[in-house]
């Protein structure tokens, strides 16, 4: 089991990783062994996590989320496949953790009255401005 938060954990199970090849520089290192992983985690399938974490966890992922509500993670920052899975589960724990906290409702909130005074100026300013810009018509005598 990982442990995410101090009541949530995920089973291992839950996790599939593949290693693949990395891509860009690096040689022969990188044309020959596969150190990149690729990390697959089944939000809808997941029985730990609850329904509003797991919404959260989508809305959160974004585009790294799957039709089938897989989300898909790699990490190839590292030259070994140790440090790169290491990478990938602490990216995921680190997702779920931020899922699991409960967002601030908003509070309504009304403009001030000195910041509606303010704006009503502005507008008055601005509209003697524009006011200055037009062409004086001219008087035949």
């Amino acid at each position: 089991m990982i442990q995410v938060t101090p009541y949530l954990s995920i089973d291992e199970e839950e996790i599939e990783l593949d290693f693949i090849r990395s891509s860009g520089p690096g040689g022969q290192n990188v044309n020959k062994v596969s150190t990149a992983v690729q990390l697959k985690f089944d939000i809808a399938g997941s029985v730990n996590l609850s329904p509003k974490i797991r919404e959260r966890l989508i809305k959160l992922a974004g585009s790294k989320v799957t039709k089938e509500n897989v989300l898909v993670l790699e990490a190839s920052s590292f030259r070994s496949q140790e440090k790169n899975r290491k990478d990938a589960i602490s990216r995921l724990i680190e997702l779920i953790r931020e899922a699991s906290k409960e967002p601030k409702p908003r509070r309504k909130t009304r403009p001030t009255q000195g910041s509606k005074r303010k704006r009503l100026e502005s507008k008055k300013r601005q509209g003697e401005i524009k006011k200055m810009r037009r062409t004086v018509p001219v008087s035949e005598e």
